[in-house]
C-alpha cells in the first residue's frame, strides 16, 4: 500500500500531458505496445529484431526516442546489407531483408519523425494509405523495399516531410497523378527512381516548381516521354541536384533549365533530348553536367567549355553531336576531374597550349618594356602555371573527328588516369612524355594515324592496366623494356601496325594479361612461348603473324580452356588440333587459313563462333555435331576436303545465323531440318557435290539474306515456298541440273533482291517480264540455259541499273562480334569467271548468253546507263543495233557474239564509233 502511495504522488509531479500509468523507464506503454504490434505483422527470420523485448523500447534496435518525453520520433530498419554480390556474401550475412505487411499501429506513435524501411522485400504490397496521417514525419524512405502498386495520394498530406526516396525496383510503383506532390511544401529530397511515371498526367514540372525549397530531384529511368512543359515563372530555384536521366522525353532541353541558377550536379543523360544545348555553361555553381547518350544534342564546344563553369569537376557529353573545335581556355578550368566527349563531331587538333593568363588587374608599359602587375593569387589560381588540368583524372575524346599531333603537355597531367584518344584522325609520334603519367591506368591511342616508333618510356607506366595502339601506322620493334614495369597491365591491343615482337629468349612477363590481341604483328616464326605462363588469358588473338610449324602441346593443355576469344587464323599452323578442343564456354573460335589437317575437332563444350575454313581437314562431319553445338551464331567450314553427308542434326543449331560449308566434297541431300534454324541469314553450301531437290522447308528461313547453292547436282523446280524469304537479296543457284520454267514470282516477292544468278541449269520457256519489277537487282544471269522467246521490253526498267551505282557498301550479313559472312559472286567477264567481293555493290551486269533468244535487240535496254556488263552472245537475235547504245556510258563489256544482227556495215561502224566515243570506260566489244 505504502508503495502505490508513493508512487500516485510522484505521478503528480509529472506534467499532465504524461498518464502515469503509461510511463516505463522512459518509453511510452502505448507506443512500446504499437511497436509490438508493429513487428508481430513482420517476417524476421533472422531475427534482426531481436532486441525488441523488454520495457525499454527506446533501446531497441533501430528505434529512437525523445530524451525528454519518450515518445517513439525514428524507426530505422533498412536492410545493412543492400547489395549481394556473391553466393558466399549471401551466406554471411544470410539476406537480411524484412518482409510481410506494414501494421497500422504505427499511427500511434504520434511522434515519429524518421520512418526508414529501405531496402527490404515486402513481396509486392502497396504502400500503405495512413503513412500519409503521419503528421510529424519528417523523411521516409520506402526506397527499393519491394512495394508495388500505386503510390497513395495521402503522401501528400505530410507538409513537413523534407526527405522523401520512394525509388522503385521490379515490378515498379506506379504514379497516376502527380498533383499530391505540390502539398509537400517543405520537402527538400524527393527521388522517384525507377517508378513508372508514364500515365502521369502531363504537369510533371509544373508541381514540382512548387517545391520551393526542393534541393534534390531524382526521376531518373521512370518513364516519362513526351515534351517537357514551358515554365514561365522558376519556383524550386535551390535546386542543387536534378536527375532525370534514362527517360523518353523526345524533346529539345527547356531553355529555363539555365534559370537553375544553384544547380551543382545536372544528369540528362539517355533522356532522348535533341537539338541544340541551352546556355547550362553559364549555371557557375555547376560541378557536374552529364548530357550523354542522348545522341542528338548539338552545341559548339568552345562555347560550351569556353562558358562560365569555373567550379565544374564533370562533364559528360558522350554520344552527342557536339561539334567545333577545343578551345585553348579549357585549361582554366582548373577544378576538372573527368572530361568525357566520346562519339561526337569534334574536330581540329588538341590545343599545344591550354589556358589563358587571367585576373589581369593593369598592364604598363615603361619605355619599350612591357611589364605585367598581377595579383598574388594568380599562380595559386592555375593561371600563371603552364600545366594546366592538373586535377584532370579522366580524359575521352575517342570516335571524333580530332586530328593534329599529340601535345606534350599531356605528360604533365600528373594525376591523369584514363586517356582515352582512340579512333580520331590523330597523326604524328607518340610523346615520350607520357611515360611521365605516373597514375596512368588506361591509355587508348587506337584507330588513329601514328606513326613512329613506341616510346620506351611507356614501359615506366607502373599502374597501366589498358593499353592499346591498335590500327596505326607504327613501326619498329617491340621489346622487353616496352613493358619493363607493367606489372599491372591486362589488356594489350597492339594490331594493325607494322610492329614487330621480338622478346628475348629469357624474358619473363612482369604482368599476367587478359586480353592480348597482336594481329597483323611480326611474331617470329614459332608460337610465342613467352605466352606459356599467361595464366590469366582469356581473349587471344594473333592472327595474320606469320606464325608457322605446330601449336605446342602446352597450350592445348594449360591455357586453351580459359579462352573466350582464340583467334589464330592467317598463319601457316599445321598439324592435328587435339580431340575433344579445350575451350571456355561459349567462346570464339577462328582458325581459318591455316594448314590444320585431320579430321574436325569438337570443342570440349558449347561455343557461339566456329570457323575452321580454309584448312586441309579431312573426314565427315560428326553425326551428332547439332546436339553437342547447339548455341553456334556462325559455323565455317568452307574451302576444307570434307566428305560424306550434311547431317541432319545441324537442325538443332537454333542461334545459327551464318552457316558456311560451301567448296568441300560433300554429298547426298540438303537436310530439311535447316527449317529450324529460324535466325540464318546465310545459307552458304556452293562447290560441293549436293544432290536431289531443294527442299521446300528452306521456305521457313524469313530471316534469310543470301543463299548460295550453285555447283552442286541439285535437280527440279525452284521451290515454291522460297517464295516466303521476302528478305533475299542474294539468291545464287547456277550450275546445277535445277528445271522448270523460272517462276514469275521472283519478280515479286523480292524487293531486296541484289543477286539473281540462275546460270547453267535447264531452265525451259521464256524470261518472266516481272523479273524488272526487281527494283534492287543488280547481276542478273539467266546464261547457259533453253530459255527461248524474246527479251523482255521491260527489262529497261530495272531501277538499279538505270544510273551508276557510286556509293560501295560491303554487303556483309549475319554481324557477330566483329564477324560476318561477306557476299561474294562469280561473274562471267570477256569468258572469264570472275569473282567480286569488296566492289560488289558497285556491279551492274546482264548475261543472258547461252539461250535461245530469239526478236531484236530490245532498245528500251539502251536506258540501262549504269550497266557495266551485257552479254547477250550465243542466242538468236535478230536486227539492227540500236544507234542509241550510246547512252551506256558505263558498259565496259559488250557482247552480241554469234547472233543474226544484220545492217549495212557502214552503219554498224558508224553506231560502234558513235558508242565509243561516250564511253567512260575502256570497253570490250564482241560482235562476231
Amino acid at each position: 500500500m505504502k508503495s502505490s502511495k508513493l508512487f500516485a504522488f510522484f505521478c503528480c509531479l509529472i506534467p499532465a500531458y504524461f498518464l502515469c500509468s503509461e510511463l516505463v523507464f522512459g518509453c511510452l506503454v502505448a507506443e512500446r505496445r504499437a511497436l509490438l504490434q508493429f513487428r508481430k505483422s513482420l517476417n524476421d527470420p533472422e531475427g534482426r529484431l531481436s532486441s525488441w523485448r523488454g520495457s525499454e523500447c527506446c533501446s531497441w534496435r533501430g528505434i529512437r526516442c525523445d530524451n525528454h518525453t519518450g515518445s517513439v520520433t525514428f524507426i530505422k530498419l533498412h536492410n545493412p546489407y543492400p547489395n549481394i554480390f556473391s553466393y558466399a556474401e549471401f551466406r554471411s550475412h544470410d539476406f537480411w531483408n524484412l518482409s510481410g505487411k506494414i501494421d497500422s499501429s504505427l499511427l500511434q506513435l504520434k511522434s515519429l519523425e524518421q520512418l526508414d524501411l529501405s531496402y527490404n522485400t515486402f513481396g509486392g504490397i502497396p504502400i500503405p494509405h495512413f503513412f500519409g496521417s503521419l503528421k510529424k514525419l519528417r523523411y521516409l524512405n520506402l526506397s527499393r523495399a519491394g512495394f508495388s502498386g500505386t503510390v497513395p495520394a495521402q503522401l501528400g498530406n505530410l507538409s513537413r516531410l523534407q526527405y522523401l526516396d520512394l525509388s522503385s525496383s521490379f515490378p515498379p510503383l506506379v504514379v497516376h497523378d502527380f498533383h499530391w506532390v505540390s502539398g509537400l511544401s517543405s520537402l527538400k529530397f524527393l527521388s522517384m527512381n525507377s517508378i513508372d511515371l508514364s500515365m502521369a498526367d502531363t504537369g510533371l514540372f509544373q508541381q514540382l516548381n512548387k517545391l520551393s525549397s526542393l534541393k534534390e530531384l531524382d526521376m531518373s529511368s521512370c518513364g516519362v516521354a513526351g515534351l517537357v512543359q514551358k515554365i514561365t515563372f522558376i519556383n524550386f530555384t535551390s535546386l542543387q541536384v536534378m536527375d532525370l536521366s534514362l527517360n523518353s522525353f523526345n524533346s529539345l532541353i527547356p531553355k529555363w533549365f539555365a534559370n537553375l541558377s544553384s544547380l551543382v550536379h545536372l544528369d540528362l543523360s539517355n533522356a532522348a533530348f535533341y537539338g541544340p544545348i541551352p546556355e547550362i555553361f553559364r549555371i557557375s555553381s555547376l560541378k557536374f553536367i552529364d548530357l550523354s547518350m542522348n545522341n542528338n544534342l548539338t552545341a559548339d564546344i568552345s562555347e560550351l567549355l569556353g562558358g562560365n563553369w569555373r567550379q565544374i569537376e564533370n562533364i559528360r557529353l558522350a554520344s552527342n553531336g557536339v561539334q567545333g573545335f577545343i578551345p585553348d581556355s579549357i585549361g582554366n578550368l582548373t577544378s576538372l576531374i573527368e572530361l568525357n566527349l566520346f562519339d561526337n563531331s569534334i574536330e581540329g587538333g588538341i590545343p599545344s597550349y591550354m589556358g589563358k593568363i587571367c585576373n589581369l588587374e593593369s598592364l604598363i608599359l615603361e619605355g619599350n618594356k612591357l611589364s605585367l602587375a598581377l595579383p598574388r593569387t594568380l599562380e595559386v589560381q592555375g593561371c600563371l602555371s603552364n600545366k594546366p588540368l592538373q586535377n584532370l583524372y579522366y580524359f575521352s575524346m575517342s570516335v571524333n573527328g580530332i586530328g593534329g599531333t599529340l601535345p606534350e603537355w599531356l605528360g604533365e597531367l600528373q594525376n591523369l588516369n584514363v586517356l582515352d584518344l582512340s579512333y580520331n584522325m590523330i597523326t604524328g609520334l607518340i610523346p615520350p612524355s607520357l611515360g611521365n603519367l605516373s597514375h596512368l591506368t588506361q591509355l587508348g591511342l587506337d584507330g588513329n594515324q601514328l606513326n613512329g616508333t613506341l616510346p620506351l618510356t611507356l614501359g615506366y607506366l607502373s599502374k597501366l592496366e589498358f593499353f592499346g595502339v591498335s590500327s596505326n601506322l607504327l613501326t619498329g620493334t617491340v621489346n622487353d623494356e616496352h613493358f619493363l614495369k607493367l606489372s599491372r597491365l591486362k589488356i594489350l591491343l597492339i594490331s594493325s601496325n607494322s610492329l614487330t615482337v621480338k622478346f628475348s629468349s629469357s624474358w619473363v612477363p612482369p604482368f599476367q594479361i587478359r586480353n592480348l590481341a597482336m594481329s597483323s604483328c611480326q611474331l617470329g616464326s614459332q608460337f610465342p612461348f613467352w605466352i606459356k605462363i599467361q595464366r590469366e588469358l582469356q581473349f587471344f588473338d594473333i592472327s595474320n603473324s606469320s606464325i608457322s610449324g605446330k601449336i605446342p602441346n602446352w597450350f592445348w593443355e594449360d591455357l586453351s580452356s580459359n579462352l573466350s576469344l582464340l583467334n589464330i587464323s592467317f598463319n601457316k599452323f599445321e598439324g592435328r588440333i587435339p580431340d575433344p578442343m579445350k575451350i571456355a564456354p561459349f567462346a570464339d573460335v577462328d582458325m581459318r587459313n591455316n594448314l590444320f589437317s585431320g579430321s574436325i575437332p569438337m570443342p570440349s563444350t558449347q561455343v557461339e563462333l566456329l570457323d575452321f575454313s580454309c584448312n586441309q581437314f579431312s573426314g565427315t562431319i560428326p553425326s551428332n555435331f547439332g546436339q553437342l553445338q547447339p548455341y553456334i551464331i556462325h559455323l565455317s567450314l568452307a574451302y576444307n576436303n570434307l566428305t560424306g553427308t550434311i547431317p541432319s542434326s545441324i537442325g538443332y543449331l537454333q542461334e545459327l545465323q551464318i552457316i558456311n560449308l560451301s567448296n568441300n566434297f560433300l554429298i547426298g541431300p540438303i537436310p530439311s531440318s535447316l527449317q529450324n534454324c529460324s535466325y540464318l541469314k546465310a545459307l552458304v553450301l556452293q562447290h560441293n557435290n549436293l544432290s536431289r531437290q531443294i527442299p521446300h522447308s528452306l521456305g521457313k528461313l524469313v530471316q534469310l539474306q543470301t543463299l548460295h547453292l550453285s555447283d552442286n547436282d541439285l535437280s527440279g523446280p525452284i521451290p515454291q515456298s522460297l517464295q516466303n524469304c521476302t528478305k533475299l537479296e542474294t539468291l545464287d543457284l547456277g550450275n546445277n541440273n535445277l528445271n522448270d520454267s523460272i517462276p514469275t514470282w521472283l519478280g515479286e516477292r523480292f524487293p531486296a533482291l541484289r543477286i539473281l544468278r540462275l546460270r547453267s541449269n535447264k531452265f525451259i520457256g521464256q524470261i518472266p517480264f516481272q523479273l524488272s519489277n526487281l527494283k534492287s537487282l543488280q547481276v542478273l544471269d539467266l546464261a547457259n540455259n533453253h530459255l527461248f522467246g524474246t527479251i523482255p521490253h521491260s527489262f529497261g526498267s530495272f531501277k538499279a541499273l538505270n544510273s551508276p551505282s557510286k556509293v560501295n557498301t560491303y554487303l556483309r550479313y549475319g554481324h557477330y562480334i566483329g564477324t560476318y559472312y561477306e557476299e561474294n559472286i562469280s561473274i562471267a567477264v570477256n569468258n572469264r569467271q570472275q569473282i567480286y567481293t569488296k566492289t560488289l555493290s558497285l556491279i551492274a551486269s546482264i548475261d543472258l548468253s547461252g539461250n535461245k533468244l530469239s526478236g531484236e535487240f530490245p532498245e528500251t535496254l539502251t536506258d540501262l546507263s549504269g550497266l557495266i556488263f551485257l552479254d547477250l552472245s550465243n542466242n538468236n537475235l535478230t536486227g539492227k543495233i540500236p544507234q542509241n547504245i550510246n547512252c551506256m556510258k558505263e558498259i565496259e563489256s559488250f557482247d552480241l557474239s554469234n547472233n543474226h544482227f544484220f545492217g549495212e556495215v557502214a552503219y554498224i561502224f558508224y553506231v560502234i564509233l558513235m558508242f565509243l566515243s561516250n564511253l567512260t570506260y575502256q570497253t570490250t566489244i564482241f560482235l562476231e
